[in-house]
């Protein structure tokens, strides 16, 4: 879905967090950043990926990474799915869809046979520098990490 690739710059962005803290690619400067989009908080699919990431956490921050997830859902969904699940990252409350829109994740999407819009289950590894290095658009959700840290 994305037209981003291996060796693009990542898109700029700047959106709220769970919390109402600003975060912005710019922070991540110098870190390794994974950023995985997903469809909806609390949902399955969604809190395998998101669990599989916890539980692998340390293994992403001894290899220097940072993890960002970003969805359309409000920051109290954010806040009580982290809570839920104890996820140890932040989670971008992107309602105005501009982080998901600037990394080409919203579109059309088939479930059930039914046709919608949505986002498409992305995950991005950018290096230290702001360059896309994989972009991982057949997600495995019990298996995200492996496919990350490959």
């Amino acid at each position: 879905m994305t037209t981003l690739k291996t060796g693009d710059a990542a898109p700029s962005f700047e959106a709220k967090d769970e919390k109402g803290t600003v975060r912005k690619l710019s922070d991540y400067k110098g870190k390794k950043l994974v950023l995985f989009f997903y469809p909806k908080a609390s949902t399955p699919g969604c809190t395998a990926e998101a669990c599989n990431l916890r539980d692998n956490y340390e293994s992403f921050l001894a290899q220097g990474y940072e993890i960002l997830g970003v969805s359309a859902d409000s920051a109290k969904r954010q806040q009580n799915w982290i809570n839920k699940h104890e996820l140890p990252f932040p989670l971008l409350a992107d309602e105005e869809k501009e982080v998901i829109n600037a990394f080409g994740v919203w579109g059309p999407k088939k479930f059930m046979g039914k046709e919608y819009d949505g986002i498409h289950r992305t995950t991005f590894v950018i290096d230290e520098n702001g360059t896309i290095k994989d972009v991982i658009a057949k997600v495995k959700t019990k298996e995200h990490t492996a496919q990350i840290l490959k």
